[in-house]
């Protein structure tokens, strides 16, 4: 069955934090005592500024390390994220505002690539997918999950479950995307993150929208449920959702909001025409191709596939 999905309006920075506890109030989650060490990752896929959309707001992350230690004074806080085909880790958190964040919170940054990685496989459908999983993720006592709440060409939607892809220890991740949908459920069948909190303040839709929205669940499947309602897609048409129900990965049966209704979010997403996707895509793809022509700079994988 699914899960509780909260929605959360946060009307300011100062917000954010009492935004996230009530979230997580609404979801009935409360920290254990006997919780010790804790990672969290957020979605850093490139060097956009969260402002962007395109990745999760560093004050989120401190929002989270900042109620986890209210009564959890020596609780191990890690924040990680992994190598990416066209992103070093190392780099994203400097550039990000992460390093400030790891001093101004006394946290530990960490690369998951050059974790303890450990080979894995699974079926998915006739599919065998391998995997290499970074042990921090499997031995921590709480792996918090903080996504952004956007949009992506290929899967329509990325929030939670894709959020989760981006844990794949080994940097060549866009050896995965001929099979992406499948490769999503896979990983989400290793990895299971006891919580999820969604960044909606600033959404990317068409363009960058402010939502000022905060979400939370226990539950990937169920969070990215709920998120597709608020950007205006069926969750019954996204490919990964169908085929990780047919896996057992999730349930659309039993899936609750509390909080804020999606359709109020639905109402303003600017959720991407096909006709516009494509003619965006196209011309944001030639100009930074042409860039990487003139600086010899990377760009994301998914441009790179174009």
């Amino acid at each position: 069955m699914g899960g509780v999905v909260s929605l959360v309006r946060t009307k300011n920075p100062e917000d954010i934090r009492s935004s996230i506890s009530e979230a997580l109030t609404l979801i009935g989650f409360k920290l254990d005592n006997a919780v010790k060490s804790v990672v969290i990752k957020p979605n850093l896929c490139y060097y956009w500024d969260s402002s962007t959309g395109n990745t999760t707001d560093p004050r989120i992350v401190a929002a989270v390390i900042d109620l986890v230690r209210e009564g959890h004074a020596n609780v191990e806080i890690k924040v990680a994220e992994a190598d990416a085909s066209a992103m070093k880790t190392k780099h994203v958190f400097s550039v990000l505002g992460y390093e400030k964040l790891a001093k101004d919170k006394d946290v530990e940054l960490v690369n998951l690539s050059i974790d303890v990685l450990e080979e894995r496989t699974v079926k998915v459908g006739r599919r065998e997918i391998q995997f290499k999983i970074p042990q921090l993720l499997v031995k921590s006592d709480l792996f918090v999950s903080v996504p952004k709440l956007k949009v992506m060409r290929a899967t329509k939607i990325t929030c939670a479950m894709k959020n989760i892809f981006g844990c794949i220890g080994a940097p060549r991740k866009i050896v995965y995307h001929p099979f992406l949908n499948e490769a999503i459920v896979g990983i989400n069948k290793i990895l299971h993150p006891h919580l999820t909190i969604v960044d909606g303040i600033i959404a990317l839709g068409r363009y960058p929208l402010r939502l000022d929205l905060i979400m939370a669940a226990t539950d990937p499947f169920s969070a990215d449920w709920v998120a597709c309602q608020t950007m205006g897609y069926n969750p019954a048409r996204v490919e990964f959702l169908k085929i990780a129900i047919k896996e057992k990965v999730g349930s659309s049966k039993g899936i609750t909001t509390k909080g804020e209704s999606p359709a109020e979010f639905k109402k303003i997403f600017p959720r991407p025409g096909l006709t516009s996707s494509n003619q965006m895509w196209s011309l944001q793809s030639w100009l930074l191709k042409a860039y990487r022509k003139m600086s010899g700079d990377i760009i994301p994988p998914g441009l790179e596939e174009a």
